[in-house]
């Protein structure tokens, strides 16, 4: 039996577990732990908090939606949480929300090739975008990039 290239296995090997990932979910929320792996700056991580919640808004609507938001006590966290309340959004972070009518958001903050990836998550939209640090804050990189999934369905 001949065997296969490297490259051939790990390609096979892509293709069987990308549909598998896509279909993790994690916890209740159906969404991934927010995380932040990556140090900011007060002035970047309102910068990038303050960017991100802008584009939130040209997707979910400004101001009418109750987000829950898991507290973990990272700057960018809590920027994230003042940028939403600025826009108008009510915050609930302590997850007893029967009875309301909520949108569950999680976010990942990760180094990435001398830069930083931000991702900003509900079930049905996921906003991403680059930004490079600066003394002065952060700046975009690269275009916003939204993907939008019907929602009510999980994999």
């Amino acid at each position: 039996m001949q065997m296969l290239s490297l490259p051939v296995r790990l390609f096979a090997a892509l293709l069987l577990a990308v549909p598998l990932a896509a279909c993790q979910t994690l916890g209740g929320t159906g969404l991934v732990t927010s995380t932040v792996t990556t140090e900011l700056t007060p002035e970047a991580a309102t910068s990038i908090a303050g960017d991100m919640v802008g584009r939130f808004a040209e997707q979910v609507g400004p101001g009418n939606t109750t987000i829950v938001l898991t507290p973990d006590g990272s700057v960018f966290g809590q920027a994230l949480e003042a940028s939403l309340k600025g826009w108008g959004y009510a915050i609930v972070t302590d997850q007893q929300t029967k009875g309301t009518a909520t949108v569950p958001l999680a976010y990942v903050v990760d180094a990435f090739e001398g830069s930083v990836l931000v991702r900003v998550s509900t079930k049905t939209v996921d906003i991403t975008r680059m930004y490079k640090l600066s003394a002065a804050g952060a700046e975009p990189t690269s275009p916003i990039s939204v993907m939008q999934r019907a929602s009510g369905g999980t994999s």
